[in-house]
C-alpha cells in the first residue's frame, strides 16, 4: 500500500480523486493501491524549554542561556492533532511506500518530515513537487516523483530556521523580559520580528524629529508651460530674488530641443511580496489578507503556487501558454490577438536562472467560478499582468525643452504614449477618458529652437518633507531588501537573497507586531505604540534588530537550502551570538528606558574565568577584544579564536 500525506484534507481530496482512491475512512481516503490522509497545521512542533531540562521551567536570568545539547520535537497537545496523528502513525507503520505531499516549499517540507519522523516511518519516500493543483498538475507529479533525499537541504534549511527562531525566540524573550519588563509585562523578541519593528520605530522616530527646512524653486511660465530653473533649489531667499530679478525683464529664449524615443516593459510577473504590495496599494489588503486570498485562488486551482520569491517562468511553461490563455475566458478580448500569432519569448519573462522550486504567479487556466469580491480582484491583477507580459512593448517619447533668460537656464520635460502596447491590457472602459487626458498633461506644445517671448517668472518658498511612515506595501518592499529602498526591479532581485524573513512568512510577522500591540494602523500607515518604541530603545544589541544583519542570516538559511553551507555551522555561529546577548544585557546596569551604559572592568572581569555556557567544558579567558572558551580548539564556537 501507497501512504500519501498532503498538507491539509482539501488537498488530500484532490489528490485521491486524480489517484482514483474513493472510499472515505477516518482520517484517510483509500483506494486503487493508495491511502491518503493529511495533516492540517503544524501537528508537530519543537519541544518547550521545561520538556528539555527541569530547570528551564522557570523564567530565571540565572537559567540562560538555554541552549539544548539536542533538539527534539513532539505532537502537539490537541485532542484533534493527536487523533490524526494516531491515524497517521498506524497507516505508515503498514505501509510500503510513503509519498510526501506537502505544501511544495521549505515549511511545508519541515512540516511533513517531523510528522513522518515522530510517527517512526521506516519506509521509502518520495516527494511531490507540484505547482499548482489541476488535475494535470497533481498528474504530471505523481509520474515524476523525486526521492526525499532529493529536498534534504531544502529540510535542513527549513529545521536550522526552526531551531534559530527557538535559540534566539526564547532566550532574548526570556532575558529582556527578565531584565527590563516592567510589570511582568512580557517583551517577545524574534530573529526576523524585532528588526522589522526597528525599521518601523526607527522612521517614525526620524519622523518625529525632523525639522523641516526652507528652501525656494525659481520657475517661470512661457507659452502655458511651467519651466524650471536647472540649478534647483536656492538655498536663500536672497539668492532666489536676485535671480528672479535676473530673469524678470528680459524675454525667453528656447535653446534647445532633443526627443528620445524608448520602450517601457510591462510589469513583472508577481510573486507573493510585489502581490502583496500591489493589493495593499489598490485595495488596502494586508499582507495576511492578501497571502490568504491567493492561497484560496491556488486551492481552487485557479492560480497557481503564492508562497514564491520570483517573477520568472522557467522554459518548460512556455509551451503551456496558449492553453493557459485560452482558458482565462473572461478575457478572450485580450487573450484574443496574442492567440492569433506566435507568442513571444522573452528573458524578462522565461529564465531558468532564476526560478528554483516555483515559478511566479499565473493563472493555472482553469476557468474562475464561484469566486468571492476580493478573490475576483486579486485574480484580475494575476491574470492582467501574466496577459500584459506577452503584449509588445509600450512605446513612448520623452521630449526635452532647454530654456534660458539672461544666462539663467531653465528645462521642462514631456513624455507621450506613441503606441499603448501592454498598457491596453490596464486600460478600463470607465478610465479613458481620464486616461487619455493624463496622457495629453504628459505631452508639450510645439517649441522651435531660437524662439523668444515673454514669460512670467515666480519664486516660491518651499519646506523639506519628513520621510513618510512605512505602510504594509512599503515594509514589505524593505523587509524584502533589509531595509534598502529599492524601485529598480533588477536591483531589488540582487538584494532580495540578503532579505528578512521568507516571502511566506513575513505577513505573519507584520501580524504578530499587531497582536504583541507593538504597532497599530492609522488607515494605511504603520505606527509604533509606545511599547514598540520603547523595545526597540532597550535594545541595544545590533544583532537582534539590525535588518542587514539579520539578512546575512538569511542569506546563510538559504545558502544551507541551495546546499552551499552547512546547517551545523549556522546553528554554531547563532548558539554563539545568543551566549555573548545573554552575557552583555546581564551585564548592563541600567534600568529600562535608560541608554547602554559601558561595562565597567570589574564586571568583565567577573564574566572572565566562569564556565562557558556553550559547550559547559572550557573556561572563557578575554583576549584583547573579545571573550572566548579554551576549549574553541576542540569545537567549541564561543568567540572563537581572539
Amino acid at each position: 500500500m501507497i501512504v500519501c500525506i498532503a498538507e491539509k484534507p482539501s488537498v488530500a481530496r484532490d489528490i485521491a480523486e486524480v489517484l482514483g482512491a474513493k472510499t472515505r475512512k477516518d482520517g484517510y481516503i483509500e483506494g486503487n493501491g493508495y491511502q491518503v490522509t493529511w495533516t492540517f497545521g503544524h501537528l508537530c512542533g519543537l519541544l518547550e524549554p521545561h520538556e528539555y531540562a527541569p530547570e528551564w521551567k522557570a523564567w530565571a536570568l540565572s537559567q540562560l542561556p538555554m541552549i539544548p545539547q539536542r533538539f527534539g520535537i513532539k505532537v502537539m497537545n490537541d485532542s484533534g492533532i493527536q487523533k490524526q496523528f494516531k491515524v497517521i502513525e498506524t497507516l505508515m507503520a503498514n505501509a510500503d511506500e510513503v509519498v510526501n505531499c506537502g505544501d511544495a516549499g521549505q515549511e511545508g517540507e519541515l512540516i511533513q518530515r517531523w510528522v513522518m519522523q515522530k510517527a517512526l516511518c521506516k519506509c521509502p519516500v518520495k516527494r511531490l513537487w507540484i505547482s499548482s493543483l489541476t488535475e494535470e498538475a497533481i498528474r504530471e507529479g505523481f509520474n515524476k516523483l523525486k526521492d526525499q533525499s532529493d529536498y534534504q537541504s531544502l529540510y535542513e534549511a527549513g529545521l536550522s530556521r526552526a531551531m534559530g527562531d527557538w535559540l534566539l525566540g526564547m532566550n532574548a524573550t526570556r532575558l529582556y523580559t527578565l531584565k527590563y519588563g516592567k510589570n511582568r509585562q512580557v517583551l517577545s523578541i524574534g530573529r526576523v520580528q524585532t528588526p522589522t519593528l526597528a525599521l518601523i520605530v526607527n522612521r517614525q522616530l526620524e519622523i518625529e524629529n525632523f525639522k523641516p527646512e526652507s528652501y525656494w524653486e525659481l520657475k517661470t511660465v512661457y507659452r502655458d508651460t511651467v519651466f524650471s530653473a536647472s540649478k534647483g533649489r536656492f538655498s536663500s531667499v536672497e539668492e532666489g530674488t536676485n535671480f528672479l530679478d535676473t530673469v524678470r525683464t528680459a524675454d525667453f529664449f528656447v535653446t534647445d530641443i532633443s526627443t528620445k524615443k524608448g520602450t517601457e516593459s510591462a510589469p513583472r510577473l508577481f510573486d507573493l511580496t510585489s502581490l502583496q504590495v500591489e493589493c495593499n496599494k489598490k485595495f488596502g489588503y494586508s499582507a495576511d489578507e492578501t497571502l490568504k486570498i491567493i492561497q484560496s485562488l491556488y486551492e481552487k486551482k485557479v492560480t497557481t503556487y503564492p508562497r514564491v520569491d520570483t517573477t520568472y517562468l522557467s522554459d518548460d511553461i512556455y509551451p503551456k501558454i496558449p492553453d493557459i490563455l485560452k482558458g482565462i475566458k473572461d478575457y478572450e478580448l485580450l487573450t484574443k490577438p496574442l492567440l492569433g500569432t506566435k507568442i513571444p519569448k522573452t528573458k524578462k519573462v522565461f529564465d531558468n536562472s532564476k526560478v528554483t522550486d516555483h515559478h511566479a504567479i499565473i493563472p493555472t487556466g482553469v476557468h474562475p467560478t464561484a469566486l468571492s469580491d476580493p478573490e475576483k480582484k486579486v485574480f484580475d491583477l494575476v491574470a492582467r499582468r501574466f496577459i500584459a507580459n506577452f503584449y509588445p512593448e509600450c512605446k513612448i517619447s520623452t521630449t526635452t525643452i532647454l530654456g534660458e533668460v539672461e544666462k539663467v537656464e531653465f528645462k521642462v520635460t514631456g513624455k507621450q504614449i506613441l503606441e499603448q502596447g501592454w498598457r491596453v491590457v490596464f486600460a478600463k472602459v470607465q478610465e479613458e477618458e481620464k486616461d487619455n487626458e493624463e496622457e495629453e498633461e504628459w505631452t508639450l506644445p510645439l517649441f522651435v529652437k531660437g524662439e523668444n517671448g515673454p514669460h512670467e517668472p515666480t519664486l516660491a518658498e518651499k519646506w523639506t518633507s519628513p520621510p513618510k511612515p512605512y505602510t504594509e506595501a512599503t515594509l514589505l518592499r524593505a523587509m524584502e531588501t533589509a531595509g534598502k529602498l529599492v524601485d529598480d526591479d533588477e536591483l531589488r532581485d540582487a538584494l532580495k537573497e540578503n532579505g528578512i524573513g521568507r516571502p511566506s512568512t513575513r505577513a505573519a510577522i507584520i501580524e504578530t507586531l499587531f497582536k504583541r500591540d507593538y504597532v497599530r494602523r492609522e488607515k494605511k500607515n504603520l505606527i509604533a505604540t509606545n511599547t514598540g518604541v520603547e523595545l526597540i530603545q532597550i535594545i541595544q544589541e545590533d544583532l537582534l534588530k539590525s535588518a542587514e544583519l539579520t539578512g546575512r542570516w538569511e542569506k546563510k538559511l538559504r545558502q544551507v537550502e541551495k546546499g552551499e553551507y552547512q546547517a551545523k555551522d549556522f546553528l554554531d555561529e547563532l548558539k554563539t551570538m545568543v551566549t555573548e546577548i545573554v552575557f552583555n544585557v546581564k551585564s548592563d546596569n541600567r534600568r529600562p528606558g535608560e541608554q547602554a551604559l559601558n561595562i565597567s572592568p570589574e564586571v568583565k572581569s567577573s564574566i572572565e574565568g566562569s564556565l562557558c555556557p556553550l559547550c559547559g567544558k572550557g573556561i572563557l579567558l578575554k583576549g584583547n577584544t573579545a571573550y572566548g572558551c579554551s576549549e574553541w580548539k576542540n569545537g567549541c564556537t564561543f568567540r572563537k579564536p581572539f
